[in-house]
């Protein structure tokens, strides 16, 4: 079967309690908006924030303080590395967030992790769980359930929808995620898209050596196991499952259904 546990290391992830031990990888999107609109969100950032509208000035976030970044310094190291450092007065805020300004929020549930870095032009719609330390950059557009691990890139005009990061995932340029999660330091080339709707009606399904599985989704776009790696405007078509250490080669299309570790798509 093709569960979690041959596409992640979960030890360490925030959120592995929406994989099932023993049903398909897949069904983890399925529980996904269940899961979001179950978690627990900070009440002072939705007071703090004006729906919808730009923010007007950088802001910080310290232990559910909303601090104007006016009196502060702000070292915008690599986030994620833990290099972005917030200062008062010379004493760090150790675990401070930085919301720039120009940044949109929309929705009361959103929750920002430790240390994350919120770009300007971003716009991010609720439910969101963004991780500690994770990075995301200008121009993103996370559409709501987007749930991140830690140490995470969202990146440069990337849009993401229903979608699930695990720790050290980067998208970082001009990618398109839709019903897909990304394994640990899985990195996405410039440009590559996930396709998850099929021209034809009805549901995505895998096709495996032991034969074709009707996933039950509609939208389905790519799982791609822990360090795979895709190369610039490359692009999945519906359904793709990669394993752990795989590639898949720029400017080239994945076929749908089940890749196994260590291939090379080409």
């Amino acid at each position: 079967m093709l569960h979690a546990g041959i596409f992640f290391t979960l030890s360490d992830f925030p959120h592995a309690e929406i994989f099932p031990e023993n049903d398909y990888v897949w069904t983890a999107l399925n529980s996904l908006k269940d899961y979001m609109n179950s978690s627990s969100y900070p009440v002072n950032f939705s007071r703090l924030i004006t729906e919808g509208v730009p923010l007007q000035r950088t802001y910080i976030l310290h232990e559910n303080e909303l601090l104007e970044s006016a009196s502060l310094e702000i070292v915008y190291g690599d986030t994620t590395k833990g290099k972005l450092a917030v200062y008062r007065k010379g004493e760090q805020l150790k675990g401070a967030t930085v919301m720039m300004a120009g940044s949109v929020f929309m929705g009361k549930q959103i929750s920002l992790g430790h240390g994350v870095l919120i770009e300007s032009g971003a716009m991010i719609k609720s439910p969101a769980i963004i991780g500690d330390q994770t990075e995301v950059r200008q121009g993103a557009y996370l559409r709501g359930y987007c749930l991140t691990g830690k140490c995470c890139v969202l990146g440069h005009t990337t849009e993401i929808k229903h979608s699930i990061f695990l720790n050290n995932a980067k998208a970082g340029h001009f990618a398109y995620l839709g019903d897909s999660i990304l394994g640990e330091n899985v990195n996405l080339g410039a440009g590559t898209k996930f396709a998850n709707l099929k021209f034809l009606p009805g549901n995505v399904t895998i096709k495996t050596e032991e034969g074709v599985i009707d996933t039950g989704r509609r939208k389905f776009g790519a799982i791609l196991g822990d360090e795979t790696q895709t190369g610039c405007n490359s692009v999945t078509s519906p359904g793709t499952i990669i394993g752990k250490n795989s590639f898949l080669m720029p400017n080239t299309t994945a076929r749908g259904g089940y890749h196994p570790s260590k291939t090379i798509i080409r």
